[in-house]
């Protein structure tokens, strides 16, 4: 056999540390045909800094859809299925890389998924630009070795190979047809070069991760074995492989063969039904089928169906496929949204996820029986869904599966009427509904009854939309586009309906009351500053408070939230006053002549706005204007004692009573907002934010100019003249 090596690689990506979907990194690659060796190799590293330490990283891998992942041990949604994905962990501990290797031997042609994560995501906010955090890389690289010439084994043809030796197996394919009810597949005249029974093992199928369904017998001293499957995948390559058990240096000869029991479908009125659609506008023809008093094609069709239903395996209902957006399918129902379910054959829907695009959201599948339809109390209407080929014996077994593939079941009946399931992240390829009426006393109960059952069925980006309490995201990976559920307001699990750690109404609502009534202890502030006639100063702050309120009311995750215009603006207006207001009072500290002072507020707005623009959340867009602003104030200081000769503020009492509490609250604030605020206590820890620089602003403002008076609003009002004041001479005159 001609083997042909293949590798394909993907570029590294950052690691994340796990609190939502989002955070894990998703790596997509395609199995080629014929492929019996797959091989990945997955390389980790982290920087070099004294930041960075042991880490362990944990790598899921699934065939068909991205793995379904639960690190942080919440809980799914209400029938909801969930397998556990198959994963494993990489641990980067003295070593700076770590390169490791997974084998997979004859795996699934087709889509395959990696995602990797860090551990649990540290509940403290980290402030941006503060910390240095570690980088942590993963690249995933896979190599295939796959035959280029492999076999193939015709349904009913006898075919003979040999097995050289131990180490080099036999691999033949088969291709399943459509309407395949099952498979059997025999091993003739098995023998050693010796003429003696064969010893060999045989594998059916290939490995899917987390779960796979191979096939295996194994045949000591035996010329002839056999293996029987039901309900085989339908229009796929079925990978058969025989490797010898004797000894290292003995071949083996077998004679393989393949036969398949077909399953005859109901035939459908689909087409016939159009046909009728127009028949009261066509004059049928003399001696045409439809002519007068002979049955019409749909009266013909259905009395047909009625009498031959014995011989049918399964009937089919023709099902559209009807895209919506992207990762939003709605299956429609030509025949109605009812499906007629009868004891003696199932009824099939086929609902089609193998365009590559689908395996990204959440198939949801509901059933409503109509209780006036069915008669009998014991009754109950037994559905599977499965992938790549339809359970097509409810009537014999309930454990819902094919031959390599484990189904979804449901069941409606008078007692329990209606019946869920979603399906996180389907697989990519043809899934079935079947449907069929059971009864509990005997089948022959049931062959004179029939069924009604509505069935709803689509493909939703995220289930319920996330909830209340969480929002949907549409994440991407090259051309591949998934979904993922990020929550909040203490709410977890895929579809954010865990609320073990969940905000009560009334905890939202303190939090919402808590960072929004903090903001009114910039009014002390304000009227200190409009008092000393800091006017320009006084707007700064009446617009940082107007838009952190505003800005923390909307940014609120629970139903305590109102937004007077978008969230993004109130973000940027909340940010840019916050720094802005900052600015402005170190600058008022310094004592800078007017002119300058003014000139120095509009450019460091400017370039303030200009570098939030950038990146909102760098400390060094609050820290930057910061300290040169501390520059500007000291070296004007410096120069006021020079100049006078005495330290200045001169006034110990202005040191006591103002510049020191005012510090005290402005270090106490930073301190407050860097190092304490978490994801829990964000809600009291920010509002306390808030009041310490609100407070430490009324403190730190300095005193008015001397030859400015106190605001006289009595006498404004009630004298009839006016004091005109010339500050350069100081001269007073009365008019």
């Amino acid at each position: 056999s001609l083997y042909v090596s293949e590798y394909f690689s993907q570029s590294a990506q950052k690691l994340s540390f796990y609190s939502w979907y989002g955070n894990a990194k998703l790596f997509h690659f395609r199995v080629p045909e014929d492929t019996v060796l797959l091989r990945w190799l997955l390389q980790a590293s982290r920087g070099k800094g004294p930041e960075c330490t042991n880490m362990e990283i944990t790598v899921h891998f699934r065939y068909g859809a991205p793995p379904v992942i639960n690190p942080l041990g919440t809980r799914f949604p209400s029938n909801t299925t969930v397998h556990p994905s198959y994963s494993i962990s990489i641990t980067l501990s003295s070593a700076v890389q770590n390169t490791t290797f997974v084998n997979v031997t004859t795996p699934a042609a087709g889509d395959w998924f990696i995602a990797a994560h860090l551990p649990e995501a540290a509940s403290r906010i980290e402030v941006k630009g503060f910390s240095i955090p570690c980088p942590y890389m993963f690249q995933a690289d896979m190599f295939v070795l796959r035959l280029a010439d492999m076999p193939v084994l015709e349904p009913g043809v006898p075919k003979a190979q040999t097995i050289i030796s131990p180490a080099k197996p036999l691999h033949v394919k088969v291709f399943v047809p459509k309407h395949a009810a099952g498979m059997r597949f025999e091993l003739r005249n098995c023998l050693t070069s010796e003429q003696k029974a064969c010893a060999v093992r045989v594998v059916l199928g290939s490995i899917t991760l987390p779960q796979s369904f191979q096939k295996i017998i194994t045949c000591l001293g035996r010329l002839n074995c056999s293996l029987a499957l039901d309900s085989p995948p339908w229009e796929k390559w079925l990978q058969i492989m025989v490797e010898s058990l004797g000894a290292a240096n003995a071949s083996v000869s077998v004679e393989m063969l393949a036969t398949f029991r077909a399953c005859r479908p109901g035939s459908t009125s689909t087409f016939l039904n159009f046909n009728s659609l127009n028949q009261s506008q066509t004059v049928p023809k003399p001696g045409s089928t439809g002519a007068a008093g002979s049955p019409t094609p749909s009266t013909r069709g259905a009395s047909s169906n009625t009498s031959n239903q014995k011989s049918f395996c399964l009937q089919n209902q023709p099902v559209v496929r009807e895209d919506l957006d992207v990762v939003s399918v709605r299956y429609r129902l030509l025949n109605g949204p009812s499906v007629p379910v009868n004891s003696l054959s199932p009824t099939l829907l086929l609902l089609n996820l193998n365009t590559g695009m689908d395996s990204g959201g959440s198939l949801v599948v509901n059933l409503l029986l109509n209780k006036t339809s069915v008669n009998l109390a014991n009754a109950t209407v037994v559905a599977c869904v499965s992938a790549a080929s339809p359970v097509l014996s409810l009537n014999a077994t309930h454990n819902c599966s094919t031959a390599f593939f484990q189904g979804y079941p449901l069941s409606v009946s008078m007692s329990s009427a209606e019946a869920t399931l979603i399906v996180l992240y389907p697989q990519t390829d043809d899934w079935f509904l079947s449907l069929q009426l059971l009864c509990l006393k005997g089948q022959g109960e049931c062959n004179a009854t029939e069924a009604k059952v509505t069935v709803f069925a689509y493909l939703t980006p995220c289930f319920n939309d996330c909830g209340p309490y969480g929002q949907c995201s549409l994440l991407r990976r090259h051309g591949y586009l998934y979904a993922g559920c990020s929550c909040k307001a203490g709410w977890g699990g895929w579809s954010c309906t865990d609320d073990t750690k969940a905000q009560s109404v009334g905890t939202q609502n303190l939090a919402t009351l808590l960072l929004t009534l903090s903001n009114l202890m910039f009014l002390p502030a304000i009227v200190v500053a409009v008092y000393r006639y800091y006017l320009v100063e006084a707007s700064v702050y009446t617009y940082t408070m107007f838009f952190s309120t505003f800005y923390h009311a909307c940014d609120q995750p629970g139903i305590a939230v109102m937004c007077i215009m978008d969230y993004d603006t109130l973000q940027y207006c909340d940010f840019l006053g916050s720094v802005v207001s900052i600015w402005v009072t170190i600058l008022c500290m310094s004592r800078v002549k007017k002119i300058l002072k003014y000139v120095l507020f509009i450019l460091g707005t400017l370039l303030i706005a200009m570098s939030l623009q950038l990146d909102r959340r760098e400390v060094w867009n609050m820290m930057g204007p910061c300290l040169f602003a501390l520059v500007i104030m000291i070296a004007a200081w410096v120069y006021h004692g020079v100049k006078r000769r005495h330290c200045y503020p001169p006034s110990w009492k202005r040191w006591v009573f103002y510049l020191l509490p005012g510090i005290t609250l402005a270090f106490i604030a930073m301190s407050v907002y860097t190092f304490m605020e978490t994801n829990e206590n964000y809600y009291y820890t920010h509002s306390i934010w808030h009041m310490l620089v609100a407070s430490s602003v009324a403190f730190l403002l300095p005193p008015r100019d001397k030859h400015k008076k106190p605001w006289a609003w009595s006498q404004k009002l009630i004298c009839r003249y006016r004091i005109c004041q010339n500050d350069r001479e100081e001269l007073y005159a009365v008019t």
